[in-house]
């Protein structure tokens, strides 16, 4: 079994602890308001963000025995550059103030999920980052286009709304790709051990976002145009 298959197996109850998330049914069978869409919005801003400081920490920090990894962290870097931005702009054509959503404070479960993978690149070891890799990528791959198209249909908001989702869905198709080959290149059991057990801690950490995720946790007093012109006028 290559290594990939392993790292799939060994956190596949990881997994469904993510996917068991109360929002991510509720979703699937259309109970979802636009709050909820916009916090979800909110929150993946405030890791989204990340991504590419966290990327340019785990290739400056890659020993010289691995340059062939930190080339593919730069191809990484190259594709996730500006996403933040996508998720602001799907915020402001959901109706909400998108600055309000960039300056606002993320949840404890975010700014834990982030300290965490900071803290494996820096103090643990880089390798560890791919953990986090499998969780996101792996999690948008299988929900990402799916739930726009629900939460489109039921919120009717037009599709520039979704540019994250949708973009975000078809761009990990070929990223899993990708990851899998890395992955299968790499023969530490150290580093193997390491994946594995950063890949279940980010299941655990990016679904404990999910269970906190209602319209109080990143976007409160995120009014939409219509209410706050509603307020100018009284």
């Amino acid at each position: 079994m290559s290594f990939y298959q392993t790292l799939l197996q060994a956190t596949e109850q990881d997994r469904q602890y993510l996917l068991g998330a109360p929002i991510i049914a509720r979703c699937f069978h259309g109970d979802i308001s636009r709050d909820d869409y916009v916090a979800f919005l909110t929150q993946a801003y405030h890791h989204v963000k990340h991504t590419v400081p966290l990327l340019m920490s785990v290739g400056a920090l890659l020993p010289e025995s691995k340059e062939w990894l930190r080339e593919a962290v730069a191809e990484y870097i190259e594709e996730e550059l500006g996403h933040q931005e996508w998720i602001l702009n799907d915020i402001k054509r959901s109706g909400y103030d998108k600055e309000v959503a960039r300056h606002s404070t993320p949840s404890f479960a975010t700014e834990m999920m982030v300290s965490y993978a900071y803290d494996m690149v820096r103090r643990i070891n880089p390798v560890g980052f791919f953990g986090m890799v499998l969780v996101l990528e792996g999690t948008s791959t299988a929900l990402a286009e799916n739930a726009a198209e629900t939460i489109a249909t039921k919120l009717q908001l037009p599709k520039s709304a979704f540019s994250y989702l949708t973009s975000h869905g078809a761009l990990d198709q070929d990223h899993i790709k990708f990851y899998e080959n890395l992955m299968n290149k790499i023969d530490d059991p150290t580093d193997q051990a390491l994946i594995v057990h950063a890949a279940k801690r980010f299941y655990r950490l990016y679904g404990d976002i999910f269970r906190t995720l209602t319209p109080e946790h990143g976007i409160t007093k995120l009014v939409t145009k219509t209410d706050a012109a509603t307020e100018e006028a009284v």
